[in-house]
């Protein structure tokens, strides 16, 4: 009908299209992280690395700015929790193995294997008491919570002492465990009641208004406990030992609630830490952090009894402590190393963008006008003006951008559309504009109609891609099909032929590598049928 009316024939076109995309994209075999995993992981990792050896405690100010203490050699260090920098260093005779600060923060205690405990002054550092009793080296000191002239503390005797700090004397010798006493700690909700753990395979809790002197609960973990904790609520007590992490309900008479195994060595440390904000909701959510030898951190949700993050360093892990405004976690280990995380909070948000500005004080933002219809600035508003809440929204439609190879596949001319991506370096177009094709059943008479140039482009492709095993199911297909449809070319062809045997070399060597990797699956399937029986 064009013919007869004298009009040219017009290119068959669709009005609506959109760009060729590769339908077997495979999936991304990490999972997406979960809302806790990020909130852990948005600590900011920084490393302390100028300390002389392993770092057997850590403790942090109850008090703002939450500065924090850490023990290595014969030093106790204390760091900025903002800053991450150390801000004073008090030397001691003798290795120090334990800190801990008063419950407002002007006070720290600490011991050292000479079995003397030294209470300091955290802004001078000036030496107040001596506390001297302890036979054998000691292992933990203890402020309570609720109280700020008793001290606790644990060593090698296996004796567990209640000191008046202000008298420089021992209240109460408390005597129960048959090894060493290495943790302690002291009730959240009573300052005279406390817990310990032992060489020995047991924790008791004391309180110290008994006469008897002797421990009210004693539960077994199994192995030697390396830290215990009270947890927020001060009827529950968590254990760790050996590498599992029991919780115990001390009101129900010491009966365990849950024992985790997911460490591979010993657990270290533990301590709470929360999820979210200071105040609020969300602050009740609390978590149990655990380190390892193993070089693991596992956060433990003791709610829902699982899990909840793993993260892992690069060296084996002594000690753990979390702040008291869920912004720093510090980690210590055996090699000298503090691994700091800090989340960036609004504060520090400020502090980025003005510098020194928040120093002079604030000040207000100028107040803008509001726009009404009668104002003259209503009328030239630009794009980026933000609408307001009534305002109807019209949203104009994005224009499509096609490449080459989709302006082509638009007017049906494949064979040039295959020849356009063949000659780009995007494999994954490729496979795309051929499963269109697939789709429209045009790939096989594109084959056939290709030059000995073009069809080396192909063979060039099949042989780099080919044994791929996201486009293998596709692409070797194909390449069985050329090579049955273009034979003839193919020999009588030298450069046809050079791609013909590097395609040959490739197969056989993915075969190679199948061949590998099915005996290696042989060899470890039994292990792992064995392992799982265990």
């Amino acid at each position: 009908m064009a013919d007869l009316l004298g009009e040219q024939p017009r290119e068959i076109t669709i009005s609506k299209t959109f760009p060729t995309k590769p339908k077997l994209k495979p999936k991304a075999k990490t999972p997406s992280k979960s809302p806790e995993s990020k909130y852990w992981s948005s600590f900011k990792s920084h490393q302390i690395s100028n300390l002389i050896s392993s770092i057997p405690s850590i403790d942090f100010s109850p008090i703002s700015p939450h500065q924090f203490a850490a023990t290595n050699s014969a030093s106790l260090t204390l760091f900025s929790s903002q800053t991450l920098s150390p801000t004073s260093t008090i030397s001691f005779s003798d290795v120090v193995t334990s800190c801990s600060f008063r419950c407002d923060g002007s006070l720290i205690a600490a011991s050292d294997l000479s079995g003397l405990i030294r209470v300091f002054d955290v802004k001078t550092r000036t030496p107040l008491r001596r506390l001297k009793s302890h036979a054998r080296p000691v292992r933990f000191v203890k402020y309570p919570l609720l109280d700020k002239l008793h001290l606790v503390s644990g060593g090698d005797d296996s004796v567990v002492k209640y000191w008046d700090v202000a008298g420089e004397s021992v209240v109460s010798d408390l005597y129960g465990h048959r090894d060493y006493a290495r943790c302690g700690d002291c009730s959240p909700i009573n300052g005279e009641i406390f817990v310990t753990g032992s060489y020995d395979h047991t924790v008791k809790l004391w309180d110290v208004r008994v006469d008897s002197k002797e421990s009210v609960i004693e539960v077994n973990h199994g192995k030697p406990v390396e830290d215990v904790i009270f947890l927020p609520s001060g009827g529950m007590v968590a254990t760790a030992g050996g590498n599992s992490l029991k919780i115990w309900d001390l009101i129900g008479g010491g009966k365990m609630v849950y024992s985790m195994e997911s460490h591979n060595k010993t657990v270290t440390s533990i301590c709470v830490g929360k999820v979210g904000k200071e105040s609020g909701e969300e602050a009740l959510q609390y978590r149990i952090l655990s380190v390892a030898l193993d070089g693991y951190m596992k956060v433990f949700d003791y709610a829902k009894m699982k899990v909840t993050h793993s993260m892992r360093f690069p060296a084996p892990l002594m000690s753990i402590g979390f702040s008291p405004d869920c912004m720093t976690r510090v980690i210590g280990s055996s090699n000298g190393i503090i691994f700091a995380g800090r989340r960036k909070g609004k504060e520090d948000v400020g502090e980025s963008k003005s510098g020194n500005f928040w120093a002079l004080g604030s000040a207000e933002e100028p107040q803008r006008r509001a726009l009404r219809p009668t104002y003259f600035r209503y009328f030239h508003r630009s794009q980026g003006e933000k609408p307001n809440e009534g305002d109807h929204l019209i949203m104009r439609p994005k224009k499509v951008k096609l490449s080459e190879h989709d302006k082509l596949l638009k007017k049906f001319r494949h064979k040039e559309a295959l020849v356009s991506v063949l000659s780009g370096k995007n494999p994954e177009n490729v496979v795309a504009v051929m499963e269109e094709m697939v789709a429209r059943r045009k790939l096989l008479k594109c084959v056939v109609n290709l030059d000995e140039e073009e069809l080396g482009l192909l063979l060039g492709f099949l042989h780099k891609h080919s044994t791929m095993p996201r486009h293998s199911g596709l692409l070797m297909g194909l390449t069985k099909k050329v090579l049955e449809m273009r034979a003839d070319d193919i020999r009588a062809s030298d450069a046809l032929k050079s791609h013909i045997r590097n395609l040959k070399r490739s197969v056989e060597e993915e075969i190679r590598i199948q061949h590998s990797l099915q005996e290696i699956q042989g060899i470890i399937s039994p292990l792992l049928r064995i392992a799982g029986r265990r």
